[in-house]
């Protein structure tokens, strides 16, 4: 199996394993699959935090308004008796004013964050260095602990307008925000190896040769984006590692030179000649005017 090592621009995001024989096509789009679900994950990662620490989403309407404002405009959140997280929430007002703050006790917090961490450390970008490759499967598995998780401490569900019942119903509106430029379409994926676009009408063969145990680095790019950048000769890290080491270097060296200074030469204890003069009562005399 032929290991790619997929990156997005210069940032390592996982580990993948295909057969030599694979189709290009069914490659780049089982890449984007992964892709944007570890992308998926790591969304509802970021909203189940918060539902864990304020309770479930408010209607758009209440969004950002005191309380004095939702009272005068009698606004009424028709959810908040509907959705009671399992064994009875805790009161801790979200000052954002997203979530009404009736979160979970401290027993279904717990359930949610534990699941939160088990859920990341599946796709997190750390399994490169642990030389783990992530499958769909994988990404599915998480996916399935997180819903798991949010079934247990919400069993009458969330409301429909909660960003974590729609990311888990697959639902998310992602338009005009950061995350959803983060997403590649799989129509719109591409992957370049050694500054080259791999062709879909090809076999991954066909560029890497037939040796299965061989491993690449591939970028994903969205189609029209051109090549991506080269890689850094050095690392940002072996950077920092050189600078630190210049910087050692250079201290060192003004040690060293203010250890072999010999300005004291001209010090008045160091004048061979004082003793002398103190004598002949020639001591201190200076030439010249005053």
């Amino acid at each position: 199996m032929v290991r790619l090592h997929v990156k997005r621009c210069n940032e390592s995001q996982f580990l993948l394993e295909a057969a030599g024989s694979t189709r290009l096509a069914d490659l780049v789009r089982l890449v984007a699959r992964i892709y944007n679900g570890r992308l998926k994950v790591q969304r509802l990662c970021s909203e189940m935090e918060e539902l864990a620490e304020h309770g479930v989403f408010l209607p758009y309407n209440m969004q950002g308004l005191t309380d004095e404002q939702i009272e005068e405009l009698k606004l009424k959140d028709e959810w908040a008796e509907k959705c009671v997280p399992s064994g009875g929430s805790v009161f801790k007002k979200d000052e954002i004013g997203r979530r009404n703050g009736h979160a979970p006790n401290e027993k279904m917090q717990q359930v949610i964050k534990k699941t939160i961490e088990e859920a990341k450390a599946l796709v997190s970008r750390k399994q490169v260095q642990a030389n783990v490759c992530v499958n769909m499967e994988m990404v599915k598995d998480a996916l399935d602990q997180l819903r798991g998780a949010v079934m247990i401490v919400y069993p009458m569900g969330l409301p429909p307008h909660d960003p974590v019942r729609m990311e888990i119903e697959d639902k998310e509106d992602l338009s005009g925000t950061h995350a959803g430029l983060e997403v590649i379409p799989e129509s719109e994926a591409q992957l370049w190896w050694a500054g080259k676009e791999l062709k879909e009408t090809k076999l991954l063969s066909d560029y890497v040769g037939k040796n299965e145990k061989t491993t690449i680095i591939v970028k994903i790019q969205k189609k029209g984006q051109g090549a991506p950048g080269r890689e850094p000769l050095i690392s940002h890290e072996e950077q920092k590692q050189m600078m630190l080491y210049y910087y050692k270097k250079q201290e060192e060296l003004k040690k060293l030179e203010e250890d072999d200074d010999d300005s004291y030469l001209n010090a008045e204890w160091a004048d061979s000649h004082a003793l002398k003069r103190q004598f002949h009562g020639v001591k201190d005399i200076k030439w010249g005017p005053r």
